[in-house]
């Protein structure tokens, strides 16, 4: 099979030998490692076979001292088909600019479908892909990953909590989590509002049901807040009590901020490297730099090419190296203790909802140790510790 393959691109030509000196002829091709294939006798004085074509001067000067002549019958082989298509050139660049448009017709963008979005955020989501390159008519192996177009969709678009981003063919497909969703229907069954933790009221905003607590009144976890059960005695009904009951807790935090800091950052040069890929054959196509960064970052991007609806074993690699540095960051004591105490509030608010905020701080212990400036802060915060409890038949 390897021996085909390789004849095959080398060439083979088809002969017949005839005449009185055939084996005289034969002996002296073999003696000049000459290889003569598929040799058979068509009759007394004749006999055919196949030869290399890098082989026919040799043959050539040996056919001159034999008793016999030389006929060529057929042609096979790469070498061949170069030349056919050459004198049909017009015919072979057609079809393989044919075959070229169509690819990249295969590959670029021609369907944008947006679902779950309102008209006018849908409008706003269009301009922002066109903003990033992704509209109709574009190269998709130009454009960014899915993944990346859904991490600048989340970020860039305040009103929409959530975008799935999916490539199927040449149509790009959005599915839309909006902020300003309908909220669902809310529990209608009998219900108390309780403490959810220790806190001193400070204010409330009670929609339906009967207060139990004042401002200023300490209550502990699982305390009634509001009543579900209102009107007078004797002709009481039970209600979904409904409200927000706002305290003042306390959270305490402990934070360690290292004095000195030692970590990577890009500092913007980069350089750019394209693959081709047949398969798992890797080959390289062209590269702008000027020269290794001793510190990089590197991102790939990978792409397939596709004919029609048909993935190819082709693909295409954008790989991006950034140079990155080594920064050295130091903190005073002093500046070690503010960033403690922004961090600290950072992670008591990521535990708030969106109605919770911070009143004060207090740092209630600060030592350096080993490098590093270690706090202790209590953090006074007023929030929402309103919860609903169900009101049971029979209590």
């Amino acid at each position: 099979m390897k021996n085909e393959w390789t004849n095959f691109v080398t060439g083979t030509v088809g002969i017949l030998i005839r005449g009185k000196g055939i084996e005289r002829f034969l002996n002296n091709c073999i003696r000049e490692q000459i290889q003569l294939l598929n040799i058979k006798r068509t009759d007394e004085e004749s006999v055919s076979a196949e030869m290399l074509l890098k082989d026919l001067s040799k043959v050539r000067v040996l056919i001159r001292d034999a008793d016999c002549k030389l006929y060529f019958r057929k042609r096979q082989g790469m070498p061949f088909l170069i030349k056919r298509m050459l004198k049909n050139s017009g015919f072979v660049l057609g079809l393989v600019a044919f075959f070229v448009i169509l690819t990249l017709l295969s590959n670029m963008v021609w369907k944008i479908e947006i679902t779950g979005a309102q008209p006018h955020t849908e409008y706003e989501i269009v301009k922002e892909l066109e903003e990033m390159g992704v509209k109709r008519g574009k190269l998709q192996f130009l454009l960014d990953s899915p993944e990346m177009i859904q991490y600048k969709l989340t970020n860039n678009m305040s009103n929409i909590t959530w975008v799935g981003v999916e490539l199927k063919g040449t149509s790009y497909h959005f599915q839309v989590v909006e902020k300003n969703e309908p909220k669902a229907q809310e529990q209608l069954s009998p219900q108390n509002i309780v403490a959810s933790k220790k806190a001193t009221i400070t204010h409330m905003f009670i929609e339906k049901g009967q207060p139990l607590v004042k401002v200023n009144d300490v209550v502990e976890r699982g305390q009634p807040l509001v009543s579900g059960l209102i009107g007078k005695e004797g002709n009481q009904k039970v209600i979904a009590a409904k409200g927000k009951v706002y305290g003042e807790t306390w959270y305490k935090s402990n934070i360690e901020i290292p004095l000195q800091t030692n970590f990577q950052v890009v500092t913007g040069q980069s350089y750019n490297h394209y693959y081709f890929y047949v398969g798992h054959l890797k080959i390289p196509m062209w590269t702008f730099t000027k020269e290794e960064f001793e510190k990089k970052k590197v991102e790939s991007t990978k792409r397939p090419i596709y004919f029609l609806r048909w993935k190819l074993p082709l693909s295409y690699e954008k790989i991006i190296v950034r140079e990155q540095e080594e920064v050295e960051r130091k903190y005073s004591v002093v500046e070690a203790v503010q960033q403690g105490i922004k961090d600290g509030r950072e992670k008591v608010m990521s535990q708030l909802d969106e109605d919770g905020k911070i009143k004060d701080e207090k740092v209630l212990h600060q030592r350096e140790d080993n490098g590093k400036v270690k706090l202790s802060i209590l953090y006074q915060v007023i929030e929402n510790v309103a919860v609903t409890q169900p009101i049971i038949q029979g209590d």
